[in-house]
């Protein structure tokens, strides 16, 4: 008798101990409920779930909530078509948005027919690798090590490497994600915007005379571009021609004609225009290790 008035009680006990907890979550859930608008999920089947991050959000999931927020535009997921991005607009009502598409862009145009190698690497394929056994077996420490590490990480198919050992951007697929710029060991790659035509296709900080002698397409700070070019819209930087792209409106093609070795360009879409006094590279071979030759 005793056993089961115990058994009783504890049962009892437990039935009030649950309705208790029971009562507890329905008010916690009540009181703490966060409205969700049901669009976010919607406009999240409609982006490409690729969560690259080229938008400036943590992935597909936020920019879909900034964009029904209205924090953000629709067209500022690169990935997406167009279209695509037309049709979110619509589906929440607002402006699709203008936005500058970005491009990423290597600063090195050094690839094997102009670059010298001062050693062989033999060693992991890839840029990082080489990069900590003395920065790679190029002579200008600067330089493209041209072991793909950007063409590997790209998830878009925008970066493939040439016959000479560059990486070449497809500008139509690049999303501007950045991967190629974290990947990058020697901070090669920028985002830059497609408008910004004129570039400098070299880092290379040594004195002129060196670094033409590393790499036949270096700049050699001859200033000729910043005295062609409109007032502050070019300097020189330790060795180094530089443009200000706060005055990007003021950049024309006159700044590129008297460059003698090709290293400020001028970029129209995946073109890449050099001037008339830069030097013709005819070579297709690759230039001997310095030990070689």
């Amino acid at each position: 008798m005793e056993l089961i008035v115990s058994v009783a009680l504890a049962g009892a006990f437990m039935a009030i101990l649950g309705g208790l907890l029971a009562w507890l979550l329905a008010v916690a859930n009540k009181r703490l409920y966060v409205y969700e608008d049901p669009r976010i999920g919607e406009v999240e089947e409609m982006l490409p779930k690729s969560n690259c991050g080229a938008c400036g959000t943590a992935g597909c999931r936020n920019f879909a909530e900034q964009v029904v927020d209205g924090k953000i535009v629709p067209a500022k997921c690169s990935v997406n078509s167009p279209d695509m991005n037309a049709y979110i607009a619509k589906f929440l009502g607002v402006d699709m948005g203008d936005v500058v598409k970005q491009v990423a862009r290597l600063a090195c145009a050094g690839g094997k027919h102009v670059a010298r190698q001062r050693a062989h690497y033999q060693g992991l394929d890839s840029c990082r690798a080489a990069a900590t056994v003395g920065g790679g077996g190029k002579d200008c420490a600067w330089g493209c090590l041209g072991l793909a590490d950007c063409e590997v990480v790209c998830d878009f198919d925008a970066i493939t490497m040439n016959s000479f050992g560059l990486p070449e951007v497809d500008v139509d697929k690049c999303t501007a994600c950045g991967d190629c710029v974290e990947v990058c060991p020697k901070a090669l790659f920028s985002l830059q915007p497609i408008t910004h035509k004129l570039w400098v296709a070299c880092k290379n900080h040594a004195d002129g005379d060196t670094a033409e002698k590393q790499c036949e397409v270096a700049c050699t700070a001859c200033g000729k571009c910043v005295a062609d070019a409109a007032p502050g819209l070019m300097k020189l930087d330790h060795e180094l021609a530089t443009i200000d792209y706060g005055q990007n409106r003021l950049a024309t093609a006159k700044a590129i004609e008297r460059c003698p070795t090709g290293a400020i360009v001028w970029l129209e879409g995946a073109q890449v225009k050099k001037g008339k006094e830069a030097k013709k590279i005819v070579r297709m071979t690759p230039l001997p290790v310095a030990s070689e030759g």
